[in-house]
């Protein structure tokens, strides 16, 4: 258990002021009520006395006490109890089993003499059934044995409403509405007087130890339980709270909330109804009276007066802090919420929570403190401005005052320990990561994200590039200072680029990849920048860079022209400017001429003859015998062959000048076809290169998209090169090439029957192949003659079966006959026949001639009938 100061005793009314120099006088009984204090004593006297309390600075009071009367009652008896009632300016004195009411400032009896005869003990209902604001209810322990009396008391009148049989007799009472709580022999009982119902509490023992009753608040009660314990009941026989523990030999109890308070014979106790832990022990001998009023405690031996001042709760919850005991400190300020106003509550509770959390922060309590500071909506600045530098120089931040906590900086709260300050920064970081985006840092949003940006760049954490990446309120100055000291130079360049500032931001990373300063972060720096300028929108900035990208990699680098959306490359870049400031790089000439050629499928001659040229140069200078890998050169060749094949706006004549000589037949050939110089392109197949395959494949290629006959003559024309006189070889060759060609020749007929025809093919085989070689061209071409008679048979039937319903109808039409008259009106023009001729429509419909003829040369025209 710790101590919490939250009373402290003062002296209220002296021993001399009140008897002088009268040894035998003892106090009896107090009461309270505002300024008034009333003192009975053994001797049948009263006091009056007029407190005056005084606050000081340390949050305690004194107290002065001016004596304003004293009346001797004239019994020799002592005055037990004194209860004012304010509201009537009466003050109930309990005597000699007898209850008096006199004035509360003469203390004269009233003049009708209204007692209540038979009292041994009274207690004030303070929470009245009658709704009468001029009377007072009294509930009073009878002199009768298991006897309990209710009283309405006026100014100058008593009148009993109830009188109550007890199983036991009555110790002690307190009273709430219709319900009693009493103290009997051997238990507390909950009673209500208005129906009768009792409810057992607990049992005690009256004999062992003086029993209390106490009432606490609405429908609440604070009793002596067993074991030293201060229980709390209900009207309904249950408790809400948890006892608290207090001395075996308690003689008085009251509340100030939220604290209980106890007596014994030698300590005042303090007791919290919040955590019901002892928070205070004042030595205080000889006590025997101790009582609230109002919320003022008041504590009295025989000979003097005491008053119990708390010390404001806030101080209390400040103390506690200060001690480091937050869990104490918060329950107590959630205590203080029903006697602070809402709005005073809420600045203090959120103050309380931010204390609090600092603290959990000094102990590395990092999720503690994280829930608290967000409970109290923390501004991030106070947490921020611990470590040094963080917060930009242009914050207006200033810390709170008074002081959230005791430390300077944060080299003071971790005493230069360099582990716990990192761990401190760390969370720091994850804290201004989840706040960043929530209204609360809207207005201060600057310098969240540069005091993020600076410990991201301090750690070097991966999270830096991702916070300048994104949506950012970085304050320029300060953040590129910061990163340039940490050596965070892409970084640096990624805030440049955020803040409107390209061109830095570019040659930044330029002198990164150069190596003239050193930063690892990207590996692919290069590529990046690439990347970059090609998505840039700014042009000037694209070619000031253009010739260092290429210059790195002229295969990457032309990336920044070919990769750049369509409509850039037709505003700012024209592809004229962009191959002039591609001569100096032949590998980028190329890539780029590519794009404009197939990718964007450019239909201008000069960029798909240059295209063409620059392959052919590549080939040429990569020839057998020449240095390069012939991987590279079949590559390019491919992409030649296909050019020539695929396009039809390069100059055909000058390729070929340039080709003829040049040992390329296969492109040669290409070229012949483009001529329409068919014959010459597959004897230079079929017959000087033997690639029949290919031969196959031109005749293929050359008729696509043309009419039949165009395909059939190339394939007759292939047929005729195999089956005619080629080229004289040499006499060791002759007969094994002939026997290729014709090998060839039954192949073609056999693979593309269908593309010959059958009788001019039969004229020109040679008389000595058998059926048997032919077999798939003749079944095909048989195949396919059958399948044509069979075709024009069928459409010659079609045509027959439609001429006869043609004949049928008109048979029909023949002989039906209709009247004409020059009263019937055509039905185009709307206008009378005038002479026999007309037109009649398989509806029914007549028109003139002249009208039926315009309904054809005019399709808008009305249309009595669709056929004629």
């Amino acid at each position: 258990m710790m101590s919490t100061k939250a009373f402290t005793l003062v002296s209220a009314v002296e021993r001399e002021l009140l008897m002088g120099d009268k040894e035998r006088v003892n106090i009896e009984c107090v009461e309270c009520c505002g300024k008034n204090l009333y003192v009975g004593t053994n001797d049948c006297s009263i006091y009056h006395f007029l407190l005056e309390e005084q606050s000081l600075p340390a949050g305690t009071a004194t107290f002065t006490a001016t004596k304003q009367l004293h009346r001797h009652l004239g019994l020799r008896k002592p005055v037990c109890e004194l209860r004012a009632a304010s509201a009537l300016h009466r003050l109930l004195v309990l005597c000699d089993y007898s209850i008096t009411l006199v004035h509360m400032l003469s203390l004269e009896p009233v003049p009708s003499g209204a007692r209540i005869k038979g009292a041994v003990a009274l207690a004030l209902n303070e929470n009245p059934v009658s709704g009468d604001p001029f009377c007072v209810e009294v509930c009073i322990i009878s002199v009768k044995r298991r006897t309990i009396q209710v009283f309405m008391v006026y100014e100058d009148r008593v009148q009993i409403v109830r009188e109550v049989s007890t199983p036991e007799q009555p110790l002690a009472v307190a009273v709430d509405g219709h319900f009693l709580c009493l103290a009997l022999t051997t238990q507390y009982i909950i009673l209500n007087y208005s129906t009768g119902a009792a409810q057992d509490l607990f049992p005690y023992c009256s004999e062992e130890k003086r029993p209390i009753v106490k009432r606490i608040g609405r429908q609440e009660f604070l009793l002596a339980g067993p074991g030293g314990l201060g229980m709390f009941a209900t009207v309904a026989g249950i408790s809400q709270r948890a006892p608290v523990h207090w001395s075996e030999n308690v003689i008085g109890a009251a509340v100030c909330f939220p604290y209980v308070l106890a007596l014994d014979d030698a300590f005042i106790t303090v007791h919290s109804m919040l955590d019901q832990q002892q928070k205070q022990t004042l030595p205080f001998k000889e006590g025997h009276i101790l009582q609230d009023f109002e919320g003022r405690v008041i504590v009295a031996t025989s000979k003097g007066v005491y008053i119990l001042v708390p010390l404001p709760l806030e101080k209390q919850i400040q103390d506690l802090l200060a001690s480091h005991r937050v869990e104490e400190a918060l329950v107590l300020a959630k205590g203080a919420r029903r006697n602070i106003p809402k709005e005073k509550f809420q600045g203090m509770y959120r103050r309380i929570l931010q204390q609090a959390g600092f603290i959990h922060f000094a102990q590395l309590q990092f999720l503690e403190a994280k829930e608290l500071f967000r409970s109290g909506q923390l501004d991030v600045r106070e947490l921020i401005s611990l470590c040094p530098f963080l917060l930009p120089t242009s914050s207006s931040f200033t810390r709170s005052h008074p002081p959230l906590h005791e430390y300077a900086d944060l080299n003071q709260l971790t005493q230069g320990d360099q582990e716990k300050a990192a761990k401190c920064k760390r969370f720091l970081m994850t804290y201004l990561e989840e706040v960043r985006s929530s209204e609360v840092v809207h207005s201060y949003k600057e310098d969240v994200d540069t005091a993020l940006l600076k410990l991201y760049a301090e750690a070097g954490h991966a999270s830096l590039l991702d916070l300048l990446v994104t949506e950012n309120a970085c304050l320029l100055a300060d953040s590129a200072a910061w990163l340039e000291k940490h050596k965070r130079y892409f970084a640096l360049g990624l805030l440049y680029h955020h803040n409107d500032q390209d061109a830095a931001a570019v040659q930044l990373w330029v002198n990164i990849v150069n190596g003239e300063i050193d930063d690892p972060t990207r590996a692919d720096l290069y590529d990046y920048v690439v990347d970059f300028l090609t998505h840039s929108p700014d042009h000037a900035l694209v070619w000031k860079h253009a010739d260092w990208a290429l210059q790195k990699s002229e295969e990457v680098g032309v990336q920044v022209f070919t990769r750049r959306p369509l409509e850039e490359q037709q505003d700012g870049f024209n592809p004229d400017d962009v191959l002039t400031r591609l001569k100096k790089y032949p590998n980028a000439l190329v890539r780029y001429l590519e794009h404009l050629v197939m990718d964007r499928n450019l239909q201008r001659e000069e960029y798909h003859t240059r295209l063409a040229l620059l392959y052919l140069d590549a080939v040429l200078q990569r020839t057998p015998g020449a240095s390069g890998s012939g991987a590279e050169v079949t590559e390019t060749q491919a992409k030649l062959r296909r050019l020539l094949q695929k396009s039809d706006l390069y100059r055909v004549h000058f390729l070929m000048e340039r080709v003829r000589d040049a040992g390329l037949p296969m492109e040669r050939a290409i070229l012949h076809g483009k001529l329409e110089e068919h014959e010459q392109a597959l004897r230079t197949l079929a017959l000087e290169l033997g690639d029949f395959p290919a031969a196959e494949d031109y005749c293929a290629w050359r008729s696509v998209g043309r009419e039949p006959a165009y395909r059939r003559r190339l394939f007759h024309t292939l047929l005729a090169l195999y089956l005619g006189p080629g080229p004289s070889p040499p006499a060791s060759a002759s007969a094994s090439a002939s026997a290729e060609l014709a090998v060839a020749a039954v192949d073609l007929l056999n693979r593309h029957a269908a593309e010959f025809d059958a009788a001019q093919v039969l004229q020109l085989l040679p008389g000595t192949w058998s059926v048997q070689l032919l077999c798939p061209f003749l079944t095909g071409a048989v195949r396919d003659s059958t399948h044509t008679r069979r075709t024009a048979q069928v459409a010659l039937g079609l045509a027959t079966s439609e001429n006869l319903i043609y004949k049928h109808d008109q048979m029909k039409l023949k002989r039906s006959s209709f009247r004409l008259s020059d009263k019937q009106l055509c039905q185009v023009c709307h206008s009378p026949f005038c002479e026999p001729v007309f037109v009649r429509y398989p509806t029914g419909d007549l028109v003139h001639t002249h009208c039926a003829a315009s309904r054809h040369t005019n399709p808008s025209a009305p249309r009595p009938g669709a056929r004629t």
